[in-house]
């Protein structure tokens, strides 16, 4: 395919890059002296309130006289326990995402009634527009699927018949179609990509409406379609753990920000998946998955605690690894003791990783995850505590279900779609301001130059 070529030199470039480095420079104390609350966090490290939310709570420690106290992680969707939720479906042994959307969207848990009426929808919506594949996917193919799920969700809106109205029904309506399409189009994208980028040959499957979300992501991605139900089970645990994670997550405020000024529901969603995309975010799990095929790499014997822990004090000390000096999957800006996604998602992968063979190397996992903490304070000489996140697991359990790594990001995204949509539903209908923080301007009063007496 062609690519754009680049008219701007690189000289141009440096020229115009020193201008603005030696115009935006800020001193240290900057943020201290202004009482700035610098990515929205007080310096005690809990979050600057904006706003509320009956959707979902994130609590991972307590407040005792000013000080943070740590407790084990605990995270509700409409103050239903997560491992409560989950454990009701593994006694029932049903898949669940589809009933978790609707919990998070509609306010209740459903009834049998309302979840098979809520189920044969999505599988209707599943369908994306005609010749929407050829036309948004194939002739543009992206090398990252976020970007062109972001795109296409944008291209979506000239489908809409009604894009702009922002009545609870409208956006319940466009929540429900882009919680259907969302698997076909990370599915066909990633094929447009295997076949423009890799080089590899491309199966385009067609959606099955009456399969559940995880049941069609892997139908969709692998090229003979086939699936066991354990693999789809746990990939619905993943997707449920993944949908919703309070309002101050970063993506999920863009979808605030953005939705407070009115926009359309697709232009929001587009925003928060650019969002996600962002290694500091949703693209974080991809670190871990690259720094355990490290480990994997230079440590001879998994089982070996010394072994394992002199290469964890390497990556600590920046001789290892990626030179930043941090283990990846480990540690959270609200957990302390426990982060429940991990706890749930290592739980359900057990048995899978039993079956594949694979349970030295989930062993493994579990044995930097139980060494880290250990291996920072003595390094760092910190009381800190520090526990795996979700995404010291969840790169291991698509790697088990043979899912390729540039999906990783996007499964995210198409499961946070549910809890995106929520949040827009009540940023809508209760917000009532466009969300305009304040920032504290630097640049003194200066005097217009005619541009020939300019230096």
């Amino acid at each position: 395919m062609n690519i754009q070529p680049d008219f701007v030199k690189e000289e141009q470039l440096q020229e115009l890059s020193e201008s603005f480095r030696l115009h935006n420079q800020l001193p240290p104390d900057l943020y201290t002296r202004y009482r700035i609350k610098r990515g929205l966090r007080n310096s005690d490290g809990t979050g600057v309130l904006v706003g509320a939310t009956h959707l979902g709570n994130v609590h991972g420690y307590i407040l005792n006289e000013g000080e943070r106290e740590p407790i084990e992680g605990r995270l509700t969707y409409r103050g239903y326990n997560i491992y409560d939720l989950i454990h009701g479906l593994e006694r029932e042994d049903r898949f669940g995402f589809e009933e978790i959307g609707y919990l998070l969207m509609c306010g209740e848990l459903p009834t049998r009634r309302q979840l098979k009426e809520f189920q044969h929808v999505i599988g209707l919506e599943r369908a994306l527009p005609d010749n929407f594949t050829e036309d948004m996917i194939m002739r543009a193919p992206s090398r990252d699927i976020m970007n062109k799920l972001a795109s296409a969700t944008l291209a979506l809106y000239s489908y809409d018949s009604n894009p702009d109205e922002t009545t609870v029904e409208n956006i319940m309506r466009q929540g429900i179609s882009l919680t259907a399409k969302f698997p076909v189009i990370i599915s066909h994208a990633y094929q447009a990509k295997r076949r423009y980028f890799d080089g590899a040959s491309m199966f385009l499957h067609v959606p099955d409406p009456e399969r559940s979300t995880a049941e069609n992501i892997l139908h969709l991605i692998r090229p003979d379609g086939k699936y066991t139900d354990d693999e789809a089970k746990l990939l619905d645990r993943c997707l449920i753990l993944h949908a919703e994670h309070g309002g101050g997550n970063n993506s999920t405020f863009t979808v605030r920000v953005t939705s407070s000024s009115g926009t359309d529901t697709y232009s929001a969603i587009a925003a928060a998946v650019s969002s996600l995309k962002g290694p500091r975010h949703g693209g974080a799990n991809l670190r871990v998955v690259k720094q355990f095929e490290e480990i994997k790499e230079n440590v001879k014997n998994w089982k070996d605690e010394g072994e394992v822990r002199d290469y964890l004090c390497r990556i600590l000390d920046g001789a290892a690894g990626d030179g930043s000096g941090l283990i990846y999957g480990m540690g959270h800006a609200i957990y302390t003791k426990s982060d429940p996604r991990a706890v749930a998602l290592k739980h359900a992968a057990r048995p899978l990783a039993e079956k594949k063979g694979m349970t030295d190397e989930m062993n493994l996992i579990e044995l930097v995850e139980k060494l880290t903490p250990e291996v920072f304070a003595e390094k760092k000489g910190s009381d800190k505590p520090m526990c795996a996140n979700v995404d010291m697991y969840s790169g291991f359990v698509y790697r088990m279900l043979g899912l390729p790594k540039s999906l990783y990001t996007p499964l995210f995204a198409t499961a946070r779609i549910v809890g995106w949509m929520a949040h827009r539903l009540e940023e809508v209908t209760t917000g009532g301001k466009i969300i305009r923080p304040a920032y504290k301007p630097l640049a003194k009063a200066t005097t217009y130059t005619n541009i020939d007496e300019r230096m």
